[in-house]
């Protein structure tokens, strides 16, 4: 699978499944997907999640959450009786682990001798737990995400995932590999769109000419893991490898910050030819983009993002990858309700309004696009996944159990098949 195939994908995160892990749901989820003729599921980062359970602050670039660990499948794999599922969550590992660890299996050893694992392992036990119980924690999501996306590839439904630009301020990575990150500055963006301060992220700021001194090793390193797992990658804050905004630590907002340069070209020259994965790549490319960032963008053949949102009346082009919002953005039936009267005439009215949104991005030239389910659904602003700059009540929408119907499915698929974007069917482009 790549991303120059006219194609459509939902975004959806794990998180926001009814029961927010890598259990039943999930595969229900991918058979949805299958049956309403799309291609891709995308979700948010799978690390584990850190401060105000944003997956943007994760506690670690490689490792991944186990809060995504599904007690249902621990109870498949033998682990845990019937009963146990219905127990505490950290109760039900525990009891998970002490039968995993008097046989483990073979392939048990190998994987916690990573140094990706290790890393992470002394850091988690530093918090708190035994390093064996952390080392089963990793194997075990590895081993339900490997069979998820086994199932998913059966179905013909190809997962993106997403790499944050930045790691966590008091993370495994900045633990292990201090001298990779700058003191005394924090990264954010200035003001935007989103913000009239800009956004205070926090995150510690690399120190690149260390890292290009080093042949990126820490970066394919990462890469590596993230490509294992899914079958294509979006960026996230693709501009941060031209240039990073940096604010002095202790700053109570974003604005007083300054352009620093990123990596630039020599990073993808350094990285793509050891992963060869520029065909599995997209470029986050919202926000302040400079000429420079579009000529590294296009370069080395990564396809942009377009929201509908924010360029409703642009005509885009084939090499992007189109939405109609994002996880920052309000869903269509709540950006509906902001617009001025005239525009909502023009799109017809509040009736229906998402299914018309999800027509004009599915009818893009764009190879690929991508609808939230909240816009799948015709959900309002409650809906939202995120808002930056608040700082609590983020990432906590789940999906209603049952709420993705056949009828759903079929209209979907529908609008999918005439725009091209079923194999084998439709118009194209």
């Amino acid at each position: 699978m790549d991303l120059t195939t006219r194609s459509a994908g939902v975004l959806l995160h794990l998180t926001s499944l009814p029961d927010g892990d890598l259990g039943p749901e999930a595969y229900r989820f991918v058979d949805w997907l299958a049956s309403a003729g799309i291609r891709w599921w995308q979700m948010l980062p799978v690390g584990p999640a850190g401060e105000g359970r944003s997956p943007y602050k994760a506690e670690s670039a490689f490792a991944g959450d186990p809060r995504l660990i599904s007690l249902e499948q621990l109870a498949e794999e033998g682990l845990l009786r019937r009963g146990e599922t219905w127990r505490p969550k950290a109760r039900a590992l525990g009891i998970a682990f002490e039968r995993f660890i008097a046989r483990p299996p073979a392939d048990f050893e190998p994987f916690r001798a990573r140094p990706w694992v290790r890393d992470f392992v002394r850091y988690a036990s530093s918090k708190g737990g035994r390093a064996p119980f952390h080392e089963f924690l990793q194997f075990e999501f590895d081993r339900q995400w490997r069979a998820l996306r086994a199932h998913a590839r059966r179905r013909g439904v190809g997962l993106i995932g997403d790499v944050p630009l930045y790691v966590a301020p008091d993370g495994a990575d900045v633990r292990a590999n201090p001298e990779l990150f700058k003191r005394g500055v924090v990264a954010g963006v200035p003001p935007d769109y989103f913000s009239r301060t800009g956004q205070l992220w926090g995150n510690p700021v690399y120190r690149w000419d260390m890292l290009r001194a080093r042949g990126f090793d820490w970066w394919i390193d990462r890469l590596r893991v993230d490509l294992e797992r899914f079958d294509a990658l979006r960026l996230d804050h693709f501009i941060g490898f031209h240039r990073v905004w940096e604010v002095p630590a202790g700053a109570k907002t974003a604005a007083r910050g300054r352009f620093v340069p990123g990596p630039g070209v020599r990073f993808f020259e350094t990285v793509l030819p050891v992963l060869g994965c520029s065909r599995r790549l997209i470029a986050e490319d919202l926000g302040l983009v400079t000429p420079q960032v579009r000529a590294m963008r296009d370069r080395f053949g990564f396809p942009g993002m377009r929201v509908l949102q924010f360029d409703l009346d642009d005509p885009g082009a084939r090499r992007q990858v189109v939405y109609t919002g994002t996880h920052d953005n309000d869903t269509i039936v709540g950006w509906f309700r902001r617009q001025p009267e005239a525009r909502r005439r023009e799109l017809g009215g509040a009736a229906g309004v998402h299914w018309r949104m999800i027509e004009r991005a599915l009818a893009a030239k764009a190879d690929v696009a991508i609808v939230p389910a909240q816009d799948v659904l015709g959900l309002g602003s409650r809906a939202r996944m995120n808002v930056p700059g608040r700082s609590d009540g983020n990432w906590r929408w789940r999906l209603r159990r049952g709420a993705l119907t056949a009828e759903i499915a079929g209209r979907l698929r529908d609008q999918a098949r005439a725009a091209g974007r079923v194999p084998g069917r439709g118009r194209g482009n």
